[in-house]
């Protein structure tokens, strides 16, 4: 039997990342076999998930994903000791229309294993305030059971002292409070995403955090708080059809933007998958069936992709006869140009006419549903795909055959359609999930 905890907080930035890869490592090296989820869509964490625990983290996703597969994927912390779920922004922020079987708000997740929620709260400004918040996402959803507090950012012990003293009065268990210590501050990039094979040091980092954490938190207090758990069988697994028998997958720095739950759905149904490196100026595997390049960040490497002519032309022959596909940063560089933050524009493969500007900078965020109205490698006409979009490159030129009819999670159509051109295909979304 597992215990199961989720890690929130009441916003973005509190935290959660830090606080969930250090509890993972000082358990871990007390001897207890620890597996991680990440609520929501998000790339980066599951990685350094994966560093601090020795163990593949996914995610599971509310909005995206239905039961079975929520069940089905956590359902690989049947052999740890403790399993943690870290949220994504705050405990219950999702969008406002409901999707698969929830809005993709952490406490979906919560409510749906039943596991109580552990708050990171930085009060840094704050007082008493920090105990009104916290009894406020206490009470807010039936359902949804608070574990307690680690307090992070604190300013001084007399301010540790008013606020543990608020949120004691305010009947919620108060675990620790961390100082202010910039040395385990997780890095960020022009994104606000850094990846854990960027960080030589990551090793160190969490053990700092493991160890910091540990002299201010009663681990062992924590650890009783939460929910005595164990998997129930799930009726399916992940819906997801590989593209493809053998699957040729561009890995590189500049692609590297894929969830681990689709990688390994596609191997559990026999797919074969190699990798290559474009920015290696390698070409995809010329016996493999179908290639698909995922996110990243080729922006940054535009130069490089554009002067990487084994790259662009053995990609340009594989899409002569074999069906080729592109997410989000993908998408861009099967494009005819890229133009990057400094307004230099870079020659793309061409296979699609797709031109992309970064010097013009535009937050695209959000869950999308896409109805296809032709056909993507692994999935028919008419098949409806789920999936999130996050990207700051504006479409400067988007003349291809549609894709898809693309809605945002409020329903509303939106321009990012996707293209297809001969056997190339597009999105700037990332697939999650087949609806059923």
């Amino acid at each position: 039997m597992a215990a199961g905890l989720v890690i929130s907080a009441p916003a973005s930035g509190v935290g959660k990342t830090t606080l969930t890869l250090a509890l993972a490592r000082a358990w871990r090296n007390s001897g207890l076999r620890v597996q991680c989820f990440k609520s929501g869509p998000d790339y980066i964490d599951p990685a350094f998930h994966a560093a601090a625990t020795g163990r593949a983290s996914v995610n599971v996703d509310s909005w995206a994903m239905d039961r079975g597969t929520i069940s089905h994927l956590v359902s690989r912390g049947i052999d740890a000791d403790v399993v943690l779920a870290e949220g994504s922004m705050g405990l219950f922020d999702g969008v406002a229309a409901r999707g698969v079987c929830g809005t993709g708000a952490t406490a979906d997740i919560a409510e749906m294993l039943d596991w109580p929620v552990l708050l990171v709260i930085d009060p840094s400004g704050q007082a008493q305030t920090a105990a009104a918040i916290a009894a406020g996402l206490r009470d807010y959803r039936p359902g949804v059971r608070l574990a307690g507090v680690v307090l992070n950012r604190v300013a001084s012990p007399r301010h540790e002292a008013l606020v543990r003293r608020a949120l004691l009065d305010a009947g919620i268990a108060v675990f620790g409070a961390l100082p202010r210590h910039a040395e385990i501050s997780l890095p960020k990039r022009h994104l606000g995403l850094v990846q854990a094979e960027e960080q030589a040091e990551i090793g160190k980092l969490i053990d700092e955090a493991a160890r910091f954490v540990a002299e201010h938190v009663d681990l062992d207090a924590v650890l009783r708080s939460a929910a005595t758990w164990s998997p129930h069988p799930a009726a399916s697994g992940v819906n997801v059809t590989p593209p493809g028998q053998r699957i040729a997958l561009a890995r590189d720095a500049a692609f590297s933007f894929v969830y681990p739950h689709m990688l390994e759905a596609w191997r559990a149904a026999g797919a074969e998958i190699s990798t290559f490196s474009p920015l290696a100026d390698e070409a995809p595997d010329p016996v493999a069936d179908v290639c698909w390049l995922p996110g990243g960040y080729p922006e940054l490497q535009a130069g490089r992709i554009a002067a990487n002519a084994r790259f662009r032309s053995g990609l340009r022959a594989f899409a002569e006869t074999r069906p080729v596909h592109g997410e989000c940063g993908g998408y861009m560089v099967l494009g005819t140009a890229l133009t990057d933050a400094d307004g230099i524009s870079h020659e793309m493969t061409g296979l699609l006419g797709l031109e992309t500007s970064f010097a013009k900078r535009r937050m695209h965020l959000g869950y999308r549903l896409a109805e296809l109205a032709a056909p993507m490698p692994g999935h028919q006409a008419g098949a409806r795909l789920r999936g999130h979009e996050f990207h700051y490159s504006t479409i400067v030129a988007q003349p291809d055959t549609a894709l898809a009819v693309v809605h945002d999670a409020t329903g509303a159509v939106i321009a990012e359609t996707g293209s297809r051109r001969g056997q190339a295909t597009g999105t700037f979304f990332h697939l999650i999930a087949e609806d059923r």
